[in-house]
């Protein structure tokens, strides 16, 4: 992978996940990485609703007038807003933004559903898109200008209720990444700076591309404090007296599934986790050539085999294909799997068709062995279980070998190490004063930004912010991102 980038693309289109549309930064998700997002959303829908969140739609665009409301809010999204002003030839009377986060265009109207105490907890989540004109650079999944989300948005009767949402769904995020994607994330706290535009604090799930080097944000859970709920009068009565709600929000989109692919794909092309994977396992037929097979009576016997073993694996619940394509070559059929990324190829022949036997072979390593078919459901489920905890494993080992953590004891400045660790493609865990001048420093150097405050901490032991050389608050994850 010299070019990275260009790997992405090529990985992207050749597997099928990503057409292009006409207008930049718009995508086409084709029905391949769609079902990813399918699974994805589904595993998290359902821990969910056991939570007692209930889904919702709530329209597309919002008035001026209402974007506006929250003076912090709308400074942080007005330069991505997309603006509606005609219908037809007619301009309209009022300028409407077409949705870059639904916060103003929601809590207007629970604002109308909370009355009493016993309205509260109320817990709601869209699935949905938005549009945010990101001019920089979009790529699919990662930045793009249209995206495919969740947001929950939640109204709370006391702060220590929304705070301890804000970390569950934190939670869920990470698991999500670590279970379904196999892919290990940091949790942690935003700086000042980073925090979403309103809130009174942003934790995130955040993670390492470890090709590059950079950090990227993988989800987030934001405390609204009252912030919101002052401005849009969400507030309850209890007895005597009239409060204002406490309120959460929290997202993830389609930036998952690329940093899933980011993470896992190889020369070959994409590697999907087993849990997540729309096809698990293809059993690819080899047919006899039709020059020693003219009458095409071996394909009969193979066939059955072969769907014998399928409908096995079907109804143990594994999500299986066969490929018995006679058109193709079985390279053309290999490189197209792995291409897509299937898991776990079974390879049956002619061979394979006398002996009663199976050739698994998974795609995370190419690791090819023989089983008996009477084994076929007991080994697909090993298998499967196994590629997805190897991909964590790896992915784990390499995401740690990627953070470098900078502190006192190291011989040189503590600002000399930390670009050093960001020039040879590596994030730094450093001591940090957390004030926003410090920061902007960072940013202004060229090396990067805070990823995170994590929330393991190590003491600190006297060390100073390694840029302003105060004393430090925390250690902070510092690096290039995407």
């Amino acid at each position: 992978m010299d070019n990275f980038p260009e790997w992405y693309q090529q990985v992207i289109t050749k597997a099928e996940l990503i057409d292009y549309h006409d207008i930049s930064g718009f995508y086409i998700l084709r029905p391949w990485a769609f079902a990813i997002w399918e699974k994805i959303r589904e595993w998290l829908d359902g821990k969910w609703k056991e939570c007692g969140v209930q889904n919702a739609y709530f329209p597309l665009l919002v008035t001026e007038n209402a974007l506006k409301t929250e003076k912090d809010h709308v400074e942080g999204f007005a330069p991505e807003v997309a603006w509606v002003t005609k219908a037809g030839n007619r301009e309209l009377a009022q300028v409407l933004a077409i949705r870059p986060t639904s916060e103003t265009i929601i809590y207007p109207t629970i604002s109308k559903w909370i009355h009493s105490h016993r309205d509260l907890p109320l817990l709601l989540n869209q699935w949905t898109s938005v549009v945010r004109w990101e001019f920089d650079n979009p790529t699919p999944f990662l930045r793009s200008r249209e995206f495919l989300w969740q947001e929950g948005h939640t109204a709370w009767e006391t702060k220590e209720q929304a705070e301890r949402e804000v970390l569950e769904r934190l939670q869920n995020y990470s698991d999500v990444y670590e279970q379904l994607l196999a892919v290990p994330v940091i949790k942690g706290r935003k700086t000042v700076n980073e925090k979403f535009a309103g809130a009174d604090y942003t934790t995130s799930v955040e993670t390492v591309i470890s090709a590059t080097g950079r950090g990227i944000q993988a989800g987030t859970s934001h405390h609204l404090g009252q912030n919101f709920s002052k401005i849009f009068d969400v507030k309850y009565t209890k007895g005597d007296l009239t409060e204002y709600a406490w309120q959460n929000s929290w997202g993830l989109t389609t930036r998952s599934i690329g940093i899933m692919i980011m993470t896992h794909g190889d020369n070959k092309g994409l590697v999907l986790p087993p849990r997540v994977a729309p096809i698990q396992v293809v059993i690819n037929l080899i047919f006899i050539k039709e020059a020693v097979n003219p009458d095409r009576k071996a394909d009969e016997a193979l066939l059955n085999f072969s769907n014998d073993v399928f409908q096995k694996l079907k109804s143990s619940g594994v999500r299986v294909h066969l490929d018995d394509r006679k058109h193709v070559t079985p390279g053309y059929k290999y490189n197209h799997w792995e291409m897509k990324g299937v898991p776990l190829r079974i390879d049956i022949g002619p061979i394979e068709l006398a002996s009663s036997s199976l050739v698994f072979v998974k795609r995370n390593d190419g690791t090819k062995f023989k089983v008996n078919a009477s084994d076929a459901v007991p080994s697909t489920l090993s298998a499967l279980n196994l590629i997805q905890d190897e991909l964590f494993t790896k992915a784990k080992t390499d995401l740690l070998s990627k953070i470098k953590k900078i502190s006192k004891t190291d011989e040189g400045s503590l600002w000399d190490n930390f670009v050093s660790a960001i020039e040879k493609s590596n994030i730094a865990l450093v001591p940090f004063c957390e004030e926003a001048n410090c920061e902007e420093k960072v940013k202004k150097s060229g090396h990067g930004k805070s990823l995170c405050i994590p929330f393991d901490q190590e003491p600190l032991h006297n060390e100073h912010c390694f840029v302003c050389k105060k004393e430090a608050k925390s250690w902070t994850l510092f690096g290039k991102t995407y």
